[in-house]
């Protein structure tokens, strides 16, 4: 991966998480860490569902990936954030 798609992987991640924040309304952490909880759902999407059988493709195969990770981690979160 080079500088330039790590940057793209980088803010597509936030933007999701950003978009998931929105969603979630009430479960967000605010823009930055939902920034970050984009980025870290890109990679947990990326990972959860191939293993489901869903795949996306393209760039916003990519956007939609991240957001739905970033979506499933705000959830998690906030469940042990309740807790």
């Amino acid at each position: 991966m080079d500088a330039t798609s790590l940057l793209v992987f980088l803010i597509i991640g936030a933007l999701a998480g950003w978009l998931a924040g929105v969603v979630m309304k009430g479960r967000g952490f605010g823009i930055l860490v939902n920034m970050i909880v984009g980025v870290l759902g890109a990679f947990l999407g990326g990972w959860l569902l191939p293993m489901l059988g869903v795949q996306f493709a393209g760039s916003i195969g990519v956007f939609i990936t991240a957001f739905l990770g970033a979506v499933v981690l705000l959830a998690i979160i906030a469940l042990i954030k309740r807790a």
